[in-house]
């Protein structure tokens, strides 16, 4: 019995190589169709391998996704950073060539100022100016230490400003020509360009409306008219003689008809200040 259990095996294990050998060659032969359970076998392996591909290509296309978003983001990041830079050189280059303007036309007052008087011009930039618009006065970067007194005038290319009064070691308060009022402090005595020893008047006020310096005490007989430049007289040694300060508009009759009154347009801007001369007279 034993034996025949033995060869049974043999032949199962027999049969099912000849079965499997059938296969194959049936299988891998020359034909060019496939049977019914080929490609039923080949169809379920290959939509199994479309299924379980799909996840795996979104996976590595969201990372590819993130990896450009990265990228992206980064260059994103150093082109704002660039433009950033340019903006700033940009303002630079032309803050610095708005002020080599300024200071060639610093140059050229200076070296004009200095053919026609004795006068040293200190050029000073402006460090602040007051808020308040009814205390206009402005801080500049020369103090006692550079040889600045209270009372000095100060002027920019155009005409006078002010003056200085106040000083600290390395600063000074500028008290600008919008302060003027008829106190002996703050009032100028002016005359005319061209005509020094015949016209005379005071400037005491400033309009701030028009924009206009208020020159009175003008004598009647005065032959100051439209279109003269007002100019330092040096009466009072408060400031030094011949700085221009504006141009006469107009010229009318004061109080009570015994001196006359006249609006003078300054010269001289006295908004967004940036460079300005303190002068300076030998002797004084």
């Amino acid at each position: 019995m034993f034996k025949w259990m033995g060869n049974k095996r043999l032949l199962v294990l027999m049969s099912g190589v000849i079965v499997f050998v059938a296969l194959m060659g049936f299988t891998f032969g020359g034909r060019g169709t496939m049977s019914w359970p080929e490609g039923f076998l080949k169809d379920t392996v290959t939509w199994v391998q479309g299924w379980l591909n799909k996840p795996a290509r979104s996976v590595a296309g969201f990372f590819e996704d993130v990896r450009r978003l990265s990228v992206l983001y980064e260059e994103n990041r150093q082109l704002k950073l660039t433009l950033t830079q340019y903006a700033k050189d940009t303002a630079r280059l032309n803050d610095l060539e708005a002020q080599n303007k300024r200071l060639k036309e610093a140059l050229g007052f200076t070296e004009r100022q200095q053919q026609s008087n004795q006068y040293k011009y200190r050029i000073a930039e402006v460090y602040a100016s007051s808020p308040d618009p009814f205390n206009n006065t402005i801080v500049i970067n020369l103090g006692e230490k550079d040889g600045i007194q209270a009372n000095m005038a100060v002027m920019s290319v155009e005409g006078l400003i002010g003056r200085v009064v106040k000083v600290s070691p390395f600063y000074s308060n500028v008290q600008l020509l919008t302060e003027l009022d008829s106190s002996a402090a703050k009032a100028i005595a002016v005359t005319v360009k061209g005509r020094e020893n015949e016209s005379f008047g005071i400037l005491e006020g400033y309009d701030r409306e028009t924009g206009m310096l208020i020159m009175n005490k003008i004598p009647k007989a005065d032959q100051l008219t439209k279109g003269d430049i007002v100019v330092t007289s040096g009466v009072g040694q408060l400031f030094p003689r011949g700085i221009e300060i504006g141009e006469v508009v107009s010229r009318d009759e004061g109080d009570f008809g015994i001196t006359h009154t006249a609006l003078v347009k300054p010269f001289a801007s006295f908004n967004h200040l940036r460079e300005v001369f303190v002068i300076e007279v030998p002797g004084l």
